[in-house]
C-alpha cells in the first residue's frame, strides 16, 4: 500500500520521558522555559508516551499548555499507547502486557487529550506490537478517532517490517519509531529502513546515543571503543563533537532518519542541532559503521 506522507516533523525531536518523576522532575515554569527555548531554535514536536513517568508525564505537559493556550498553535504533539504499565496508578493492570483493542486505543487517546490539554493528537503511536493485535480493529479505531478530529495522524512504535506491512495494509501509517544507532543496526539489515523508502514513511529514532552507552568513559564493551577512537580523527576533520557525529550518522541515511533526543538540558540540543549541518562523506560513514561492527563490511 503506498502512500502520500502530509506528516512533517521538525528536524530533531524532543522526547519527554526524563522530564517528570522519570528523570530531573522538571517544574512547570522551568518546563514552560524550555518549550520556549525549544520552539526558538526551530523544534517544535514533542514526542510523549501515555506510560511516562508512571502515566504522569503528559499531565505535566498538559499543565504548561493550561498556562500558555497559546503553544497550542506552536508545538505538534505526538504520544503513544499500548503498554499496560504496572503501576500504583493504574492498579486495575496485574501483569505487563500490551493492548491495541479498540476500547483500549480509544479510551487512551482520549485520556491523553484530556492529559495534555489540547483537542487534537498530532500523531498516536502503538508503542509496542501487542502480539494478539487485529488490524481492522485498530483501522477501526483510528477510522473513528481521526473523523471525530481526536488525531491528525496514526503511526506505530517498534514494529517489524511484517508488522509494519500488515498494519498498513488496513490503515495508513506515516511513521515507524525504531531504536536505531551505531549500537543497534539491525532497522538497517532487517529491511526496516528499506520498507520506510518504499513507502514514504517517516523513520523517527529513539536512544540514538544507544541510551547513552556510547558516552560512557573506558567502557569495557569493545565496540564502544572502536567507535570512539575512530570518531576521533573524523571529530578533527568535521569540527564536530562525538555526540554531533553520532547524529550526522543516523542523518546520513537516504531514509531520513530524524533522532528523539532524551535530553533535557537545552544546551545539548542547541549542540545537536548543529549536527544537521554535517555531512559525512561515504567512506566517513563506512569507518564509523565498521568501527560498530568490528570488522570490514562483506
Amino acid at each position: 500500500m503506498s502512500q502520500t506522507n502530509t506528516l512533517t516533523f521538525s528536524p530533531l525531536i524532543i522526547g519527554m520521558m526524563r522530564f517528570g518523576v522519570w528523570g530531573v522532575d522538571m517544574n512547570t515554569k522551568d518546563l514552560e522555559r524550555f518549550i520556549d527555548q525549544c520552539i526558538d531554535l526551530g523544534l517544535t514536536d514533542f514526542d510523549h508516551a501515555d506510560i511516562y513517568g508512571h502515566y504522569t508525564e503528559e499531565g505535566r505537559f498538559g499543565q504548561v499548555i493550561k498556562r500558555r493556550p497559546d503553544l497550542k498553535s506552536k508545538i505538534q504533539i505526538t504520544t503513544k499507547c499500548g503498554i499496560r504499565l504496572v503501576t500504583p496508578n493504574r492498579p486495575d493492570y496485574k501483569i505487563a502486557s500490551y493492548e491495541s483493542t479498540k476500547p483500549h486505543i480509544i479510551a487512551s487517546a482520549e485520556q491523553s487529550l484530556k492529559e495534555l490539554g489540547v483537542d487534537q493528537l498530532d500523531l498516536l503511536l502503538i508503542h509496542r506490537p501487542d502480539y494478539l493485535m487485529h488490524p481492522a480493529e485498530i483501522a477501526e479505531a483510528v477510522e473513528q478517532l481521526k473523523k471525530q478530529g481526536k488525531i491528525k495522524h496514526f503511526g506505530v512504535s517498534n514494529f517489524t517490517p511484517s508488522q509494519f506491512e500488515l498494519l498498513h495494509s488496513y490503515t495508513p501509517l506515516v511513521n515507524n519509531q525504531i531504536e536505531v544507532s551505531l549500537l543497534h543496526r539491525h532497522p538497517l539489515e532487517d529491511g526496516t529502513l528499506d520498507q520506510c523508502m518504499r513507502l514514504g514513511t517517516i523513520p523517527t529514532a529513539w536512544s540514538p546515543f544507544g541510551g547513552g552507552a556510547l558516552f560512557v568513559s573506558k567502557s569495557d564493551k569493545p565496540a564502544i571503543q572502536r567507535i570512539t577512537d575512530a570518531a576521533q580523527p573524523l571529530q578533527e576533520k568535521y569540527n564536530a563533537a562525538f555526540d554531533q557525529l553520532l547524529l550526522a550518522w543516523l542523518l546520513k541515511h537516504p531514509s531520513g532518519i530524524i533522532p528523539v533526543l532524551g535530553t533535557t538540558k537545552i544546551a545539548r540540543i542547541e549542540k545537536a542541532k548543529e549536527a544537521l549541518s554535517i555531512n559525512l562523506s561515504h567512506e566517513d560513514w563506512y569507518i564509523l559503521l565498521e568501527a560498530a561492527v568490528g570488522e570490514q563490511v562483506p
